[in-house]
């Protein structure tokens, strides 16, 4: 279903899937009709009508890199927490210290299970004393939210899914901060990396993070849903010398891999923990208690059996979610996500091996379509912005 004329026969045969979702029942964002006015390819995903791609893949792709790029990332949930108790509350339910938190400043973390593994990761807003956004995956918003309700009652603190006030924009690359700068109020150049500020873009409040989900440099910009278009439409226009460009689905996959960001549902879900899935910087036993600590600490104390690693391909072939990996001729793990890179031009994945053979430079087989191809494990991240 990729468009064979803009991208080449091995890229991305996983971006665009057959989905039996009627269109009329799918979730529309609130640019929805701008992605149709500029013919982008609509899809179905997690319940949404998204656009995979504009002029194709690769294409997308190296605009973010070199250039800048306008993601529509509204299918994104956010979840308002307020109260007394929110701080604590949060500090229960997630890995990371929310109270290192200042009111301006965000971080990644996971909702984590007893287990140790993930209801999903998110980001942690801290908008003022007592008030937090958390902003989660779309395919996990209804069971997100619920997992916050069950947890809520013995604190004292509001929990209200707000989702539906809010479109989100991302505008990522090397060129965001200059063409973004000139449609705020806010000093772009003082937001260090996961912080954020309240302030007007083009005379519509918003809250304008540097965050992202790319590996490059730039914003997310949280708007009033009923502006969403407004703003959309303003940021192409200033981007326009710089040359900016709407980005579907399919390049915010490869890009996010070339970067080895987790996606959830393939490298990261509630059978897999942080430590086994490199993610250990979001884990701070020392913080006190929350779910599923004490078997994190155990797991860390005893070791793991399988991490979580990125590999390149010894060939033209292209290792997908779900192939399985093998040393010896004997299975040692499985892959959980595989593309194209197409600004390094490699075929990269990322794969859980056994632990003994999760070294860099490690050599195993990919099994696709019957036949075993070699593949190596490599450093990560594959791509790391100058």
């Amino acid at each position: 279903m990729v468009d064979r004329s803009r991208a080449p026969e091995d890229v991305l045969e996983s971006v665009e899937s057959p989905n039996s979702e009627p269109t009329r029942e799918l979730k529309h964002t609130p640019l929805h009709a701008a992605h149709v006015a500029a013919a982008g390819r609509m899809v179905a995903f997690v319940g949404w009508h998204m656009p995979v791609q504009y002029r194709g893949v690769i294409e997308e792709h190296n605009t973010v890199r070199r250039k800048a790029g306008l993601f529509d990332v509204s299918h994104m949930g956010e979840v308002a927490v307020r109260g007394p108790q929110a701080l604590d509350y949060l500090q229960h339910l997630t890995c990371n210290n929310v109270a290192r938190l200042v009111p301006g400043r965000a971080h990644y973390t996971g909702l984590m299970t007893s287990d140790g593994c993930f209801v999903d990761d998110m980001l942690i807003y801290h908008l003022a004393d007592d008030e937090y956004m958390v902003v989660i995956n779309a395919a996990n918003s209804a069971k997100d939210v619920a997992w916050f309700h069950k947890h809520a009652a013995v604190f004292d603190v509001e929990v209200r899914d707000e989702s539906e006030q809010w479109a989100q924009l991302a505008v990522q690359g090397p060129r965001a901060e200059a063409l973004l700068d000139p449609l705020t109020t806010a000093e772009l150049g003082e937001i260090r990396y996961y912080g954020f500020a309240r302030t007007d873009v083009r005379g519509i409040e918003c809250i304008v993070s540097r965050t992202g989900y790319t590996g490059e440099d730039g914003f997310e910009i949280y708007a009033p849903a009923e502006a969403g278009e407004e703003l959309w439409t303003a940021v192409l226009e200033a981007g326009e010398p710089h040359g900016i460009a709407p980005i579907g689905l399919g390049a915010r996959d490869t890009l996010r891999l070339e970067a080895r960001m987790a996606l959830y549902g393939n490298d990261i879900d509630d059978t897999t923990t942080a430590y086994e899935a490199d993610l250990g910087w979001i884990v701070k036993l020392k913080k006190g208690g929350f779910i599923g600590r004490e078997a994190l600490a155990r797991q860390k104390e005893d070791g793991l059996t399988r991490k979580l690693v990125g590999f390149e391909m010894q060939g033209r072939a292209i290792a997908r979610h779900g192939h399985r990996a093998y040393r010896d001729a004997r299975e040692v793990g499985k892959v959980t996500s595989g593309s194209f890179a197409p600004y390094l031009e490699k075929r990269i994945g990322l794969a859980y091996l056994a632990n003994e053979w999760t070294d860099v430079g490690t050599a195993f087989e990919v099994e696709i379509r019957g036949r075993r191809v070699g593949a190596v494990v490599v450093p990560t991240p594959f791509y790391k912005r100058s």
